[in-house]
């Protein structure tokens, strides 16, 4: 009896004076002054009132229906007027009728413009909405040389047409749900649904409406630290994060799963492994020979940033593992502060000068990279506090962490860098082997959705494992990773598209 009586107490009343007051109530009209409520009679008798936020409505879309509202005649909209209004006189593609409450107070809060209307039960929603923001335009984070320029944006709407433009498969599904108690943050799922696991996706939908908290403010970091559980102190990410379409849709193409967030242009694709972390849209954009060259550069690169502090510092401070001819390794003069206070600070203060950049004017970055490079730099070494080896090592190292695709992963890097270090300096070689090791099995024990991080390396899959050290032709990638699971695990039958057409005589056709 008590679920009745609140069910119809979230129903809309006949009485327009009602509805108004109950949703002038709850949306605060007269407190907040961008909530408007416009009351209007139509055909000389009916009453209604017109419900949105100002400033997320077209106004020339707003002056069109008023104007068409303005011009019904009584005999209209005698019987049936919600009907009528619904079929023949709001001229708007996206028009439906709501009689819950709550319903339609989310529809107003979201955007569209709610109609009540005097003697119905239902009141019309119109999805007038247009949210602020940018137009599709290069991520800075994800640059190619050539490729496409434009990216997802904070808006879900353009953001699903990006995808439409380069997937026109009906088969994709971009399914929309709403998070959190106050915020109502819509979240889309996207997949295609003769790909993509079933398991897979319902996991990730599970997830999501498991999320329960008063606001997603942060976006897609709040969503992913969600729907990872267990991962809050695991620095190496488990989600991949793109602003790029084409990335997104070749991802989507594999089987996996995009959450995109409204008010965020970075989309989530899960799940990953760590060597989509350390692939770039680059590489595919290029011949595959040059292709090839690029991932090496970049995995030796991501190699270098790790390792080469820590084993600089092990010959350092142990030269008797040099062969002779390598014993020019080390510096000539430790300095003033030792090695290890060296690099923990030069680390540190590449942090500063990073997070300095971010809040630095951009007239005065040029300023900010000059006393980094000289005060900082050039005149520690000159007044003996560091050696010259350690600032050009952790400028390399620094090299390597930027060239890294991922900045999640760069984060998990230098952090795994940290460990190296602070291991050396405890046990020497011992400490190095046995942090490395503890490294890897950290990382073979991770898991993105069920997926193990290290694949296909862990468990081993010799003939995917080859695709991650050499970017395969287009015309070579005739399957999806199988541990994905797809619906479908055959990309292309390695057949040409057209036969080649032949000459009068049986020869080929020499185009």
């Amino acid at each position: 009896m008590e679920k009745a009586a609140i069910s119809e107490e979230e129903k809309l009343s006949k009485h327009i004076d009602d509805n108004i007051k109950k949703l002038n109530e709850a949306l605060g009209v007269g407190k907040s002054y961008d909530l408007i409520c416009r009351k209007m009679t139509i055909a000389g008798r009916k009453k209604i009132a017109l419900y949105y936020v100002n400033g997320m409505v077209k106004e020339d879309i707003m002056t069109l229906i008023l104007h068409n509202l303005d011009e019904i005649k009584r005999e209209d909209i005698s019987v049936n007027t919600l009907e009528k209004l619904l079929s023949e006189h709001v001229n708007h593609i996206q028009v439906q009728s709501e009689n819950k409450l709550t319903t339609i107070i989310n529809n107003i809060m979201s955007g569209p413009l709610a109609v009540v209307i005097d003697g119905e039960e239902k009141a019309l929603i119109i999805d007038v909405r247009s949210y602020p923001g940018r137009q599709p335009q290069e991520p800075d984070l994800e640059k190619v040389v050539r490729g496409s320029r434009d990216g997802f944006v904070e808006n879900l709407l353009l953001n699903t047409a990006l995808l439409r433009r380069r997937i026109r498969d009906p088969r994709l599904r971009c399914e929309v749900m709403q998070s959190s108690v106050r915020s109502k943050t819509d979240i889309v799922i996207a997949y295609i649904e003769d790909i993509a696991n079933e398991k897979m996706v319902e996991r990730v939908k599970e997830r999501i409406k498991a999320i329960n908290i008063d606001g997603l403010p942060m976006a897609e970091k709040a969503v992913e630290e969600l729907i990872t559980p267990g991962s809050y102190w695991n620095p190496f990410p488990k989600v991949r994060y793109t602003e790029r379409p084409d990335v997104a849709a070749a991802h989507l193409l594999e089987g996996r799963v995009l959450i995109m967030v409204d008010t965020s242009p970075s989309v989530i694709i899960a799940p990953t492994t760590l060597w989509d972390h350390m692939q770039h849209a680059e590489e595919f954009r290029q011949n595959p020979t040059v292709g090839v060259y690029v991932r090496w550069a970049r995995y030796i690169g991501i190699f270098i940033s790790i390792f080469l502090l820590p084993v600089w510092f092990l010959f350092a401070i142990q030269p008797d593992l040099l062969p002779p001819n390598l014993k020019f390794i080390g510096p000539n003069e430790p300095g003033k502060i030792p090695l290890i206070g060296q690099f923990l600070i030069a680390e540190l203060a590449v942090d500063w000068i990073r997070l300095a950049s971010i809040h630095t004017p951009t007239p005065l970055a040029t300023s900010l990279g000059i006393i980094a490079a000289l005060l900082i730099g050039e005149l520690a070494t000159q007044v003996g506090l560091f050696t010259a080896e350690v600032v050009m090592y952790t400028a390399v190292a620094m090299v390597g962490i930027f060239l890294t695709p991922s900045f999640e992963l760069s984060w998990a890097n230098r952090l795994v860098r940290l460990f190296l270090l602070l291991a050396v300096a405890a046990f020497r070689l011992p400490g190095l082997i046995i942090a490395a090791f503890l490294v890897f099995v950290y990382l073979a024990a991770t898991k993105s959705f069920g997926v193990p991080y290290l694949w296909p390396l862990v468990p081993l899959n010799y003939q995917y494992l080859k695709t991650i050290f050499v970017r395969t032709p287009v015309s070579m990638q005739n399957t999806r990773p199988s541990i994905l699971k797809p619906k479908e695990f055959i990309r292309q039958d390695n057949k040409p598209a057209l036969s080649p057409a032949k000459k009068p005589g049986g020869k080929k056709r020499e185009d």
